[in-house]
């Protein structure tokens, strides 16, 4: 995320401006920025948005809003940002000798992720929101380190042993609801033939009972419940979080971290071949966008109107489909990604919009901060300890706080690194790592 945090040999001075890989910024900006899309409704609707979603008709300003972004949006531009990251990981590497007397390359790097995975925490605990990533990028990015010398191809081979055990594991998961699926049906036939019902019998019933209450009409005590303590003060949204937090926190890492890892491998590879740093032909990179968009675009809907649309149909879903629409997600994300990140690359390198890419790179460069600063942001205009606007907008009225955000965060970034190097986080995050107060003002 933060790119040639080094000097040209580990030293502590920031590298200048003029050295960086502006395309690597520009991806990371639109990326940033995109996140949000995908982040707004945990800040600022009750979890029962989707329930109306999936049992209207399939029209209006929602449900045409809940389509786009789910289709071409979901998990790609954390994917792109994944993907940067392993980029991001290899720039730190590159080209570092270790000096006598100072800290090994190695330390560096485990202490800049040391205190990346804390912020992951301050996000989560102090600020409050829910969804952090920084936390599980710091945990992940350890893991990266054992094959920072391994050429492309290897890393992509990785990147797909990672996609393999993603699909297995959601395969795993859905064959056991379909087995509980199996033995409610058995278990309603016996029934329905007047048979007595064996205690595994009755559990069977009970057990999927307790399944499509779940995925059944939201219960309005909790959802109440819910809105009641995210618009009171800070202390009690605080002690609400805790549990939440705390098992997602460390669930995600224990549960499903491949999706993460396949695409920061993805990127380290993409980096090795030159592709976010500008160094493809015109042709490869729109061929890449075709390809990506051609497979990803497709899936997509598939996904989401055979599973997403299907959602309170549990049983009839289980019944009908031997695999869920869900194992293929990396099949649908892993194309889209680089459908995206081709798109920006073509758009970059035709000059066509010069002054937007600038203010994207500007974002990117300070990516650190501005995903800080959204979360900032959010909670303050969402939670009842700031303007208490929590479930008070409908789903497609959210993204115009999102376009808000995106107006003053490419302003705020274009304004900032006129007088300073680096952003304000970014600037805590070097002098952590490095143990000394960086220099700011240009």
């Amino acid at each position: 995320m933060d790119q040639h945090i080094s000097s040209a040999i580990m030293g502590t001075q920031p590298i200048a401006t003029a050295d960086r890989i502006k395309s690597i910024d520009t991806i990371r900006g639109v990326a940033l920025l995109g996140i949000l899309m995908m982040n707004i409704p945990g800040f600022g609707i009750n979890w029962d948005w989707w329930y109306p979603l999936v049992t209207s008709p399939r029209s209006g300003k929602d449900y045409y809003t809940f389509a786009t972004v789910f289709t071409l949006f979901e998990g790609t531009m954390r994917g792109l940002f994944s993907m940067l990251f392993g980029a991001g990981m290899v720039l730190f590497m590159l080209n570092k000798k270790e000096v006598p007397g100072q800290a090994t390359v190695a330390e560096y790097y485990y202490r800049r992720l040391l205190w990346l995975v804390f912020f992951g925490l301050v996000n989560a605990f102090v600020i409050l929101w829910q969804g952090d990533i920084l936390f599980f990028y710091g945990l992940c990015g350890m893991l990266l380190f054992a094959f920072r010398k391994l050429k492309p191809k290897w890393l992509v081979a990785i990147a797909l042993v990672c996609v393999a055990f993603a699909m297995i594991k959601k395969e795993w998961n859905w064959n056991e609801f379909r087995d509980k699926r199996a033995a409610y049906s058995e278990a309603m036939t016996a029934k329905k033939e007047k048979k007595e019902l064996t205690p595994e019998q009755q559990g069977a019933i009970a057990k999927w009972t307790e399944i499509e209450t779940r995925q059944g009409k939201p219960d309005t005590t909790l959802t109440n419940e819910n809105l009641r303590k995210m618009r009171s003060g800070y202390l009690t949204i605080f002690t609400y979080f805790i549990p939440n937090n705390a098992d997602g926190e460390i669930g995600y890492m224990y549960g499903d971290p491949w999706d993460m890892l396949c695409m920061m491998f993805l990127g380290m590879a993409l980096f090795g071949w030159g592709f976010f740093s500008n160094k493809l032909k015109t042709s490869t990179y729109a061929m890449w966008m075709l390809i990506g968009y051609g497979i990803g675009i497709p899936v997509a809907w598939m996904i989401f109107d055979q599973s997403m649309m299907n959602f309170l149909s549990a049983g009839a879903y289980a019944d009908r489909w031997r695999v869920s629409h869900n194992v293929f997600t990396e099949l649908r994300r892993i194309p889209l990604t680089i459908g995206h990140a081709s798109l920006i690359m073509l758009i970059f390198r035709s000059n066509a919009v010069p002054w937007l890419m600038k203010a994207f790179s500007n974002v990117g460069q300070m990516a650190f901060t501005n995903y800080l600063m959204q979360s900032i942001i959010c909670t303050f205009f969402f939670y009842g300890f700031g303007f208490g606007n929590y479930n008070k907008l409908r789903f497609h009225e959210l993204y115009y706080v999102v376009f808000a955000v995106w107006i003053f965060q490419l302003i705020f970034s274009s304004i900032w690194l006129r007088y300073f190097r680096f952003g304000p986080f970014e600037w805590v995050w070097r002098s952590l790592t490095y143990w000394k107060l960086q220099p700011i003002r240009k």
